[in-house]
């Protein structure tokens, strides 16, 4: 599996997430759990299955967020190359079937953000992929989903 660049900050943030879910949600859960099972009878608890349930699903968000550290290396923006599209690049490209211009920052996982005037991708999307390397004035057709994007780069922000 390939490794994708992250920011420190990026990366600072899953960590914190990780801690927090670890060391003050589960233990939270679990006081909930003991406080449901002193309750009696756990076959009709439903205040006991829940939190059962709420352990089990963070549990599995940990657990998700660490795959995604594990497969991420810290990355310096200012260590990428000018005058292409990499990791960091704010890019602003022309969909040349609308004919709008739209501005897409590239970052790595736990940093994507689709809302906004810049919409913050992964590098490990289509898009993203499709415009990896690109220099302004490049065209590009990127296969999605949904079918084929056609876009032309107008600038690039290192």
């Amino acid at each position: 599996m390939d490794r994708h660049p992250i920011t420190q900050e990026g990366y600072d943030k899953l960590r914190e997430e990780i801690r927090y879910l670890e060391s003050e949600r589960m233990p939270e859960i679990a006081e909930s759990i003991a406080e449901a099972r002193a309750e009696g009878d756990l076959k009709e608890n439903t205040e006991y299955h829940a939190q059962r349930e709420a352990q089990g699903m963070t549990q599995a968000k940990i657990n998700q967020l660490k795959s995604k550290l594990a497969n991420c290396y810290i990355a310096d923006k200012s260590t990428m190359p000018k005058g292409v599209v990499t990791f960091g690049s704010i890019v602003t490209v022309k969909n040349l079937d609308d004919g709008l211009d739209e501005k897409y920052e590239f970052v790595g996982p736990g940093e994507e953000d689709y809302m906004g005037e810049v919409m913050k991708i992964l590098t490990s999307s289509p898009l993203a992929e499709g415009l990896l390397n690109k220099k302004v004035g490049d065209k590009v057709e990127v296969a999605v989903p949904s079918g084929t994007l056609r876009f032309e780069v107008l600038e690039i922000e290192d």
